[in-house]
């Protein structure tokens, strides 16, 4: 099994391994015909230069009433362009809904990446929680809601709101 990609080096910009972009086009599949697991959906999104649509498998956290995207990678190509598409998206899993991304500033995020490590030990365990924290983070596992708190200006999250 290969772990994963290590989103934990504080850099301004990273590109995703070869290995997970081949990952992300099944993903996409199996994510837009509802067949990939609970919560993972396809981000659709207008590329910021090019103008064309682009597709990325993107986990939705639940924290409170309210769904989030957290980005895993940072400042990931997906983030810069719901950024520059003033946050119009559309999120699929077997049927296409449009929406709009609000981004949390972050004294906000804290909750929402702990809501989504709390989802990751329910989806799989204590193991995949630690690597999640690990890998994803750069933090031990199971971190304290203070060294979630010290990260969050390096991962964009944003609320869903639903348009149709």
């Amino acid at each position: 099994m290969n772990r994963p990609q290590d989103y934990s080096r504080r850099v301004p910009y990273r590109a995703q391994a070869r290995w997970y972009r081949r990952l992300n086009k099944a993903g996409v599949l199996l994510t837009s015909l509802g067949l990939a697991p609970r919560g993972v959906v396809t981000l659709e999104v207008r590329g910021r230069t090019s103008g064309k649509v682009r597709r990325v498998p993107v986990l939705v956290t639940r924290h409170d009433i309210d769904d989030y995207l957290v980005a895993l990678a940072g400042e990931a190509q997906w983030v810069r362009n719901v950024r520059a598409a003033g946050g119009h998206v559309v999120i699929r899993r077997r049927r296409a809904r449009k929406a709009q991304l609000e981004e949390i500033p972050a004294e906000g995020r804290t909750e929402i990446i702990a809501a989504y490590l709390d989802a990751g030990r329910v989806r799989g365990g204590e193991q995949t929680q630690s690597n999640q924290a690990r890998y994803y983070f750069g933090l031990r596992a199971d971190p304290s809601i203070d060294e979630i708190g010290t990260i969050v200006e390096h991962y964009p999250v944003f609320r869903i709101d639903y348009t149709d």
